[in-house]
């Protein structure tokens, strides 16, 4: 059995009565401290058998512990963590004063005589450790005696946390880890990096309640959730104190290491008040920091990352039942660049062919070798409808989507350069033609009216031939028909994956053209032209295409269309 105490624990050893009382057990409902001088006492703790607890340190001023072992060939677990900075501490025993065994009788010491005779000696040394890792100190056989946990942080001040028990085996609190507790990084993209890892023994054989809790951070690893818990913390130099009745007495509370004169924690500059504890707003920014926690998976993708950096990864197995946590063997991953874009070098008057992927962009220069009065972009999309930025010197002068053929004017400057922005579709990939160019006159799109569809006639449909008309312009142009037989199964999704308008009549096989013809009409009431294709076989189905060729010899393609002729006449 033990308890933990801190300094000087003889008055608690050895209470001032003509009978040696026990000391408390873990099994014992109650446990009452007779101290007849508190504040001789002011700055002892108490550290129940089988309970984490939550203290902290002032920087180079040590704090002492103490529990006591009733009984020799008592087990013994004594686990710290360090949060937010290195500890150092070590683990001691003494014998037990005879009076204190709580079977003497007689008068005791005097109490002078009691604490000097703790006080003097320095007991024999268990263990010892320096560093910020989680460390232990097992024994399957203790001997009985007073045992001592001293503790110093010689770098600031910090949070730690202290567990023990006589029952290790039983007890249990922290979660294991597998034989591979290390964490795999499985996939690497951009932004994400999915990682998996091994589940806890306590999950998977214990069947104890585990959640797993992930961390990820720009600077380093974590070795305990507390030190995650500490950075997350608005003031990294102090931690809220414990509530009390949770860890602590009462009575401890209110002596939490501070002393006991009202001017003590102003002097730190912790505290406003004696009476009150919290931690200061802190003008220090947040940490890149983040905590999530994910239930009972053994695999996570971690997204919304910046592509090309180093992010640590850490895991920590948490035993929801006593809310302890182990951490795993955490790992670092860098993010893979983003993909470079390269910018095309846009040439007077030149018509440029542009593919952009599903949801992509692609950026073009056009960078003009003399003066000019006007710019002109000629887009033509197509497919699906695209977006145009268009910047001069980094102000942004157009934005718009463009579907078609569209032409854009805009005012020039003497030795501008242009960045085109081109934006692709959410419903798949893009194409589409671009031309710059500062001569006004130099125009070698078609014009098109706002309506490219082909009408068919069905009252004037037989079993040999289709009549169908479209719209032209007010200018001259050169239309040209195709057709092409397809299966009566086809349909319009068929169709619209052959809705490439840039694709012109080169692409179309000989026996598919039907006639070229010129027309316009300078009333654009009038500006439409009907044809009638013959030669077609009865009762089946023929797909129309219809072009248009601008004076620079491009094309643009009307909306196909599906015909059929009569099975029966």
């Amino acid at each position: 059995m033990m308890l933990l105490l801190h300094c000087p624990l003889l008055l608690l050893l050895l209470p001032l009565s003509s009978r040696m009382q026990k000391l408390p057990t873990r099994d014992e409902e109650l446990f009452q401290m007779q101290i007849r001088d508190k504040a001789f006492f002011h700055d002892s703790s108490v550290i129940p058998d089988g309970a984490e607890i939550s203290s902290y340190l002032f920087r180079d001023t040590p704090k002492r512990y103490f529990f006591v072992v009733e009984e020799d060939n008592t087990p013994l677990a004594v686990t710290v963590t360090p949060c937010d900075a290195p500890l150092e501490w070590k683990l001691s025993v003494q014998e037990l004063p005879e009076e204190a065994s709580g079977e003497g009788s007689g008068e005791p010491e005097p109490l002078e005589q009691q604490k000097q005779q703790i006080t003097n000696e320095e007991g024999t040394e268990l263990f010892s450790y320096k560093g910020n890792d989680v460390e232990y100190f097992v024994s399957s056989s203790s001997p009985s005696g007073l045992y001592q946990l001293d503790l110093l942080s010689t770098e600031k001040d910090t949070h730690f946390k202290v567990y023990a028990t006589t029952t290790p085996e039983s007890d249990q609190p922290y979660p294991e880890l597998p034989y591979d507790p290390r964490i795999d990084v499985t996939s690497l993209g951009r932004t994400t990096v999915t990682l998996a890892w091994k589940p806890s023994p306590t999950a998977s054989l214990l069947k104890q309640p585990i959640q797993y809790c992930i961390v990820i951070n720009k600077e380093h690893n974590f070795k305990s959730l507390c030190a995650v818990e500490a950075k997350l913390s608005s003031d990294d130099a102090f931690m809220m104190a414990p509530k009390p009745g949770l860890d602590f007495s009462p009575f401890d509370f209110a002596h939490f290491g501070f002393p006991s004169d009202s001017n003590a924690g102003k002097e730190r500059g912790f505290l406003k008040s004696p009476s009150k504890f919290g931690r200061q707003t802190s003008s220090k920014p947040r940490v890149d920091l983040h905590k999530v926690c994910i239930g009972n998976k053994n695999i996570f993708t971690v997204s919304d990352l910046k592509p090309d950096t180093q992010y640590y990864f850490d895991m920590f197995a948490v035993n929801t039942n006593t809310n302890l946590s182990t951490a795993y063997v955490g790992t670092f991953a860098r993010t893979k660049e983003e993909a470079k874009q390269k910018t095309v070098e846009l040439k007077d008057g030149k018509v440029t062919d542009v593919f952009i992927k599903r949801k992509g962009a692609k950026f073009l220069r056009f960078a003009p070798v003399s003066s000019h009065q006007k710019v002109t972009f000629s887009v033509h999309s197509c497919l699906d409808a695209v977006q145009i930025q268009v910047r001069r010197d980094g102000k942004l002068l157009l934005s718009q989507n463009v579907e078609g053929v569209r032409q854009f004017q805009l005012r020039g400057k003497a030795k501008a350069k242009y960045l085109i922005r081109l934006k692709g579709n959410k419903k798949g990939a893009s194409m589409l033609k671009i031309l710059a160019t500062t001569r006004p006159n130099k125009q070698l799109f078609p014009s098109l009216p706002e309506d490219t569809r082909i009408k068919a006639f069905d009252k004037l449909r037989t079993c040999s031939s289709v009549t169908v008309a479209w719209l032209g312009t007010q200018e001259r142009n050169k239309f040209c028909i195709y057709k092409k037989e397809v299966d009566d199964n086809y349909n319009e999704e068929q169709k619209k994956r052959e809705q490439n308008q840039c694709l012109g009549p080169d692409t179309r096989k000989k026996s598919e053209k039907v006639l070229c013809k010129y027309f316009h009409s300078q009333n654009i009431q009038k500006a439409v032209t009907t044809e009638t294709i013959r030669g077609l076989q009865s009762g089946k189905s023929y797909l129309l295409d219809v072009y248009v060729i601008g004076h620079g010899g491009h094309s643009v393609k009307y909306q196909s269309k599906l015909v059929k002729t009569r099975k029966f006449c």
